[in-house]
């Protein structure tokens, strides 16, 4: 036994309590200080919380960032998103092969450094970008990539590699990052001036059940594209019976095109943390859980900071700004590399410990969440909203956007654009004007929502972003005319079939079968009845697969075959001189059948 190991091992889980619900913290602490978790580890690990070897091995397994094979000191995590391949990072990446002398998922002969590509890390309006262990690099080109080799090679430590900071909190001394926010337009809520606490402290001046109705009456919807009335969902956790509930933040925006969360913890954490209190206080919880994706670990020491500020101020903790009786406080909890966790329940079941899996529903969260206790789970946009709501009050933010979607929808905006980054608009406003805005008059494609959203054509350019519309959680890319549409959506069902948990046959299997027969159209190869089973399977995926990921993986596909019409049939092979059969097998099997006493199956 490797005693080094063993008492590392120790200290990491006695660290977490011993809990076996902290898995995942002590997985990522131990991949972080041993470069991956061994098998050795793994039966230390399972035996100090407490677990089945088996349940420790699912998770390290389960997760991207997670390894049981030693990797190097340094990982370069390549982001080998759409919109960083229309940025270039084909080329960024091979200069990266070159410079280092390995090709993607090697080690260098020394073990120093791994080079890896990887999904979307919420860089899109900076692309081409990479994750250099927790540290995020934008912007990249081929000279910026081997001069970040070479620094790498003389000292193994990406903090030390020279960058121009980024503005406003990227320059923090807990940040110091060269990402910047790309802020392009602020609007009446979420990036107005606001004063810390206020919404708070009014929220407290009312009963719970008041907060709640306050939230109802503002009609703010989920802005995670869903758009579940957020007041509804409070009311059935409120009801629901339980002396422990949590408040769950949903941090995890692993969705290809959008990083406007990455903005939103940044500069107005302030807000996402006052939400959640208010939250807490509504429902009665004494516990909020920030679910953060593990693409921004860098913004983790600082946003544990300002946790403790709040704590200091009586903003958290014991009797919250004074009222007897109400305690609540935010832990954060890391994420590992798993889109799939966006979805609800599978982060619940990430927040416990455990591979990210999909539960099945009902019961729901409102009613058996995290724990097996009621729960909340709503995104960092949404909860930053309420503060505003219930400072400014619920008449002012309805008389915001439209009657049917009040508010104001912060966007992630990238692509072939000239202004690419982050934007707030009232809900409402139309595709060709929000084109005009961040200069991309000359579109012929814009996807809205993401891969799990759908991709709409210049005639569609005159409809609006709204519930009752285009609805969003806020990705919106932009594919000029010189694009390969289909292309495109290759590569996006590619995304859909790496990320998907691989639970049920439907999102494993069907989505495989999708993307072989877009790639035969793509090759020149297709038939007319190809289109008809890309349409049938595509619905049948949608139909029977157990969470959000499946029912929407067939999107990319089905809305170009709806909107594009044309790009499939033009790749559709046409022979002139078709045969026509003229072999009746029915009526040459009809002897055997008679013989045979049973009619034959006839595929």
């Amino acid at each position: 036994m490797d005693n080094k190991l063993e008492q590392a091992v120790k200290q990491i889980c006695d660290e977490c309590g011993n809990d076996r619900t902290r898995i995942m913290d002590i997985v990522i602490a131990l991949q972080k200080s041993q470069g991956c978790v061994s098998s050795q580890a793994m039966d230390l690990i399972a035996k100090q919380v407490n677990a089945h070897r088996v349940e420790v091995e699912g998770v390290v397994s389960f997760y991207a960032f997670l390894s049981k094979d030693p990797k190097g000191k340094v990982v370069i995590r390549v982001c080998t998103d759409v919109v960083d391949r229309m940025k270039g990072v084909n080329e960024v990446g091979q200069a990266f092969q070159a410079e280092l002398g390995i090709g993607l998922g090697e080690t260098t002969e020394d073990g120093n450094i791994t080079l890896e590509h990887t999904p979307c890390i919420g860089m899109c309006d900076q692309a081409p970008a990479a994750l250099i262990n927790d540290e995020v690099f934008t912007n990249l080109s081929e000279d910026k990539a081997k001069a970040i080799v070479q620094a790498l090679k003389k000292d193994a430590d990406p903090k030390k590699i020279s960058i121009e900071l980024g503005d406003g909190n990227n320059a923090n001394e807990l940040v110091k990052s060269e990402v910047k926010n790309n802020i392009c337009k602020k609007g009446e809520i979420i990036f107005a001036d606001n004063e810390s606490g206020a919404g708070l402290k009014k929220a407290l001046e009312l009963a719970p059940a008041d907060v709640i109705k306050e939230i109802k009456e503002s009609k703010l919807r989920g802005r995670g594209g869903a758009g579940f009335p957020t007041g509804l969902k409070w009311d059935f956790a409120s009801k629901a019976e339980g002396d422990q509930k949590y408040v769950l933040c949903n941090a995890d925006e692993g969705e290809p095109g959008t990083f406007k969360d990455r903005v939103l913890l940044t500069e107005r954490y302030d807000l996402l943390f006052e939400g959640m209190t208010i939250t807490g206080y509504a429902i009665g919880a004494n516990a909020g859980v920030i679910y953060l994706r593990g693409e921004y670990a860098y913004l983790r020491a600082f946003l544990e900071n300002k946790l403790v500020e709040r704590r200091d101020k009586n903003l958290l903790g014991k009797n919250v700004l004074g009222k007897d009786g109400f305690d609540f406080d935010i832990r954060i909890q890391m994420g590992a590399g798993a889109y799939v966790c966006g979805e609800e329940t599978a982060l619940i079941s990430s927040c416990e410990g455990m591979r990210g899996d999909p539960k099945n529903r009902p019961p729901f969260p409102a009613q058996k969440g995290y724990l097996g206790c009621p729960t909340v789970v709503n995104n960092v946009e949404t909860l930053s909203i309420v503060t505003r709501i219930m400072e400014k009050g619920a008449a002012w933010f309805t008389g915001i956007g439209t009657e049917a979607s009040a508010g104001t929808k912060i966007l992630s905006i990238s692509g072939d654009c000239e202004a690419p980054g982050v934007y707030e608009f009232p809900i409402g406003i139309k595709i060709e004007d929000l084109l005009k805005e961040v200069k991309a008059e000359n579109a012929q494609a814009v996807l809205i929502g993401g891969p799990a959203g759908q991709i709409i054509s210049a005639t569609e350019f005159n409809r609006y972003i709204c519930f009752d519309d285009l609805a969003t959680g806020g990705a919106i890319v932009i594919f000029g005319a010189q694009r390969n549409i289909l292309e495109i959506v290759n590569e996006y069902m590619d995304f859909f079939i790496e990320e998907n948990c691989g639970y049920c046959t439907p999102c494993r299997v069907g989505n495989v079968l999708l993307k072989q027969r877009l790639e035969k159209i793509i090759s020149g190869k297709g038939e007319k009845a190809d289109l008809d089973y890309l349409q049938d399977l595509g619905d049948s995926v949608i139909l029977t697969s157990r969470c959000g990921l499946g029912q929407t993986s067939p999107n990319p596909i089905l809305t170009t075959l709806k909107n594009f019409r044309s790009l499939y049939e033009g790749l559709i092979k046409v022979e002139k001189d078709i045969m026509e059969p003229t072999f009746d097998v029915k009526a040459a099997l009809n002897d055997a059948e008679t013989v045979a006493e049973r009619q034959s199956v006839i595929y």
